[in-house]
């Protein structure tokens, strides 16, 4: 698409912003559902897009991306009217008669890129919240996953105004003529060097950002821990969609004495998951594209291969793999990995497995396998990460009651539920005086009033 025409829907978008229509509670509300029915109605055309770009699951397009988008959804729906309201809060005693209120109002038009590995749910729950604050949208899909791109685009156009929401397809130069224009929020979901860049463009007009990266998420295991549902959930959370997602575990960091009995367990868990042979099982999906599959394949050089490490570049599959004897300096560990590979990292006690994980750029998230209620403690106040999970792997996304985001370099900003709302919204303070007091104090001249001045400012 060329500029002209990318400038013209930014253009009709501030115009039907303008008109207010989107400043409507029950509008809002409205278009929420009108969101739902269009994603319920094509859930099988989203199956067959997935399918077709990432060889998805069924099981997992649905509760990956239809379900939690259409939850998502409702759950704005129920909430808005009280998160829109407006609050009132306490004022200084200095200024009464007064009185003093937050109100919430929408930011205007945001600009939202997302991903290739998710490429529906990453484009539409920053959508609901784009929605549920009264904002225009336009959304720029991932070209690398084109089939759900032109699905995600066919929905919108048939469901929405393009002036109120539209998709604008295409690479890497429809990117950069979108990032060209002023937004009043960018959400962006992909990788951080990317990420880099659009905060860069957003800087030249002062667009505030929201940032979902991603990074090198720690799984740290404790001895005393059951192995068997450790093992299974480190399995589930570590090869859906083969890997490639953003708070998949990246490395194991094993303790020492459970590390045998641990890795016997992933090695079972595997083959119950997807047989013997995986590239059978329809449950296992495939790497996006040729690129991701020779960067993920020269991953496989370094240490001991435990399980898995087959790979077939025509069917773009690779095993579900588990590397032992991997150093902390070696590439598997340098690199988000994005992919079906786990390296294993054996540590001696808990303060070794925290120097580790602090020793390293901030993570999207961080799982701990633990049954010490001390030393889970010790996680959660020693280490920084976008989010925790302990005893279980990826499920603290899956929840609108905590917001998601990342920290430093694995992320700027949060969403879901009220967080959504929350970060593509104005809070706009204002405070309201009565004419029928107005002390002098504050007013010049302003000798002897000092300490009458501090009495009134509460500072003794």
């Amino acid at each position: 698409m060329v500029q002209s025409s990318i400038s013209s829907v930014v253009a009709a978008q501030r115009s039907f912003f303008s008109s207010g229509k989107t400043r409507d509670i029950h509008f809002r509300r409205q278009q929420l559902e009108i969101l739902k029915r269009a994603i319920l109605k094509n859930e099988e055309v989203l199956v067959s897009a997935l399918q077709a770009d990432l060889r998805k699951p069924s099981l997992e397009v649905c509760a990956a991306e239809v379900c939690l988008s259409v939850r998502e959804a409702n759950y704005a729906a129920k909430h808005l009217r009280s998160w829109a309201k407006a609050t009132r809060v306490p004022t200084p005693l200095m200024y009464f008669p007064a009185s003093s209120h937050v109100y919430r109002e929408p930011l205007g038009l945001v600009l939202i890129i997302g991903p290739w590995n998710f490429p529906f749910q990453l484009m539409v729950i920053p959508l609901v919240g784009a929605i549920a604050a009264g904002d225009c949208a336009i959304l720029k899909p991932s070209e690398i996953s084109s089939h759900t791109s032109s699905a995600l685009a066919r929905i919108v156009r048939d469901n929405f105004d393009p002036s109120y929401i539209a998709v604008l397809e295409g690479g890497a130069t429809e990117a950069q003529s979108l990032l060209s224009e002023r937004f009043d929020h960018i959400f962006f979901t992909g990788g951080t060097t990317v990420g880099g860049m659009v905060m860069e463009a957003a800087a030249r007009h002062l667009t505030p950002v929201t940032l979902e990266l991603g990074g090198k998420s720690p799984c740290i295991v404790e001895r005393g821990v059951p192995v068997q549902p450790t093992a299974r959930r480190i399995a589930w959370g570590k090869f859906i969609n083969a890997g490639q997602s953003c708070v998949a575990p990246d490395y194991l960091l094993v303790q020492r004495e459970i590390k045998e009995p641990l890795l016997e367990q992933l090695k079972k868990s595997i083959r119950e998951f997807y047989g013997e042979d995986p590239s059978k099982s329809p449950d296992y999906a495939r790497i996006i594209n040729e690129k991701h599959f020779r960067r993920l394949s020269s991953l496989l050089e370094e240490g001991s291969i435990v399980i898995g490490g087959d790979r077939n570049l025509e069917d773009r599959y690779i095993a579900p793999t588990i590397i032992d004897q991997v150093q902390l300096n070696s590439r598997v560990m340098q690199e988000e990995i994005f992919g079906p590979i786990l390296p294993v990292i054996e540590y001696e006690n808990l303060a070794e497995a925290i120097s580790i994980v602090n020793g390293r750029p901030k993570p999207l998230a961080l799982y701990l396998f633990s049954t010490d209620g001390r030393n889970q403690q010790r996680i959660l106040k020693e280490t920084s990460s976008g989010g925790v999970c302990i005893n279980d792997t990826t499920v603290h996304f899956a929840t609108n009651f905590l917001p998601f985001g990342g920290v430093g370099p694995s992320g700027i900003g949060s969403y879901h539920g009220k967080a959504s709302f929350d970060t593509l919204t104005h809070q706009k303070s204002a405070l309201r005086r009565e004419f029928f007091l107005d002390i002098r104090t504050r007013y010049p001249p302003y000798q002897g009033k000092v300490n009458l001045i501090r009495r009134f400012m509460q500072l003794g």
